[in-house]
């Protein structure tokens, strides 16, 4: 059985050094178990590991697993602080990071291109720069920098990724006002406000009608899709009691929940259950979230292979076979 991983993450060291040197708004800081946690502020991001640096590490870990071929891509905060130069900069570094290492892996290795979304022309040029060398998708966080990834400032940028029907994961990072929300502590940023962030942007693009307006688009997204299958019910109540003049996309919101893709990461069996039984098992992909600190490559497998045959199958490799051309 192919098993393909299209959420697990790297980072370089200079990467690293740009956003603690450079971004201005995010911060490096001891946790009591003496780990190095990156900050926005007051609110925890992401602890970096060894393995977010070391890619024989990451081949070794793909052995032991059983994973054939990883989508790799940065996480968050990606490359949206330290200014136009400097945002450019820090994603030519994780792109080329991530296409080198599928030079030397040809056979395991694909990724995800960050871009400079803020500054859309240049975005588009990275885009470029970065399908010539391999890339075989896009990754965007859930709010550039607090800004919607409906905005029409992001326009040119979705216009390219959609000529292009290259798949997108959507992946959260701490949503404006967490600190107003009081989810600096317990890392509620991380449990309820990734979530939050994901169920935010995806549903915008649901009732603005993005799909319509982007067809050819590939969205994946992160964590089984927040809680966007439990509001399933919300939503299709939400969209009949719409003012017509004021409604603007053109199919139900079930049928955009089944026209995207999501990922396993649910870290328990009966929420990918439900998931599937809400957008079906051809919409979902296998992922670990390897190597974060909260990583579930053995729960991956476990709740996976849980399934039948046929939807471990597809979800472990064949709908990701499929939907980036591997």
């Amino acid at each position: 059985m192919t098993v393909i991983d299209v959420h697990t993450h790297m980072f370089t060291t200079k990467w690293l050094e740009l956003l603690r040197d450079k971004s201005g708004i995010y911060n490096i800081q001891t946790r009591p178990d003496g780990q190095k946690e990156i900050f926005r502020g007051d609110t925890p991001v992401v602890i970096p590991q060894k393995g977010h640096f070391d890619w024989e590490l990451r081949i070794q870990h793909m052995d032991q697993a059983k994973i054939d071929v990883s989508v790799v891509s940065l996480t968050c905060p990606n490359v949206y602080w330290g200014g136009e130069e400097v945002s450019v900069l820090a994603a030519r570094e994780a792109n080329d990071n991530v296409a080198d290492a599928q030079s030397r892996y040809p056979d395991r290795i694909r990724w995800f291109a960050s871009l400079p979304w803020e500054y859309p022309q240049r975005a588009v040029e990275e885009l470029e720069r970065s399908c010539a060398r391999g890339a075989v998708g896009v990754m965007v966080l859930a709010n550039v920098a607090g800004k919607s990834l409906t905005d029409p400032m992001f326009a040119p940028v979705w216009k390219a990724i959609d000529a292009r029907k290259l798949p997108v994961l959507v992946h959260p990072t701490d949503p404006p006002g967490v600190d107003f929300m009081d989810m600096t502590k317990f890392d509620l940023s991380w449990s309820v406000g990734f979530m939050f962030d994901t169920t935010l942007a995806i549903t915008r693009m649901i009732f603005e009608g993005f799909f319509d307006q982007y067809p050819d688009l590939k969205i994946i997204a992160s964590h089984g899709g927040g809680t966007l299958p439990y509001l399933v019910g919300r939503f299709e109540k939400g969209d009949e009691v719409e003012l017509p003049s004021r409604r603007q996309m053109k199919r139900k919101p079930t049928d955009y929940l089944r026209h995207i893709y999501y990922d396993s990461i649910t870290y328990d069996l009966r929420p990918l259950q439900y998931l599937i039984s809400v957008v079906g098992h051809e919409h979902v992909m296998f992922g670990t979230d390897w190597p974060h600190w909260v990583h579930d490559t053995k729960g991956a497998f476990a709740n996976t292979g849980a399934l039948p045959e046929a939807q471990c199958r597809a979800i472990r490799g064949s709908n990701a076979q499929r939907i980036f051309a591997l």
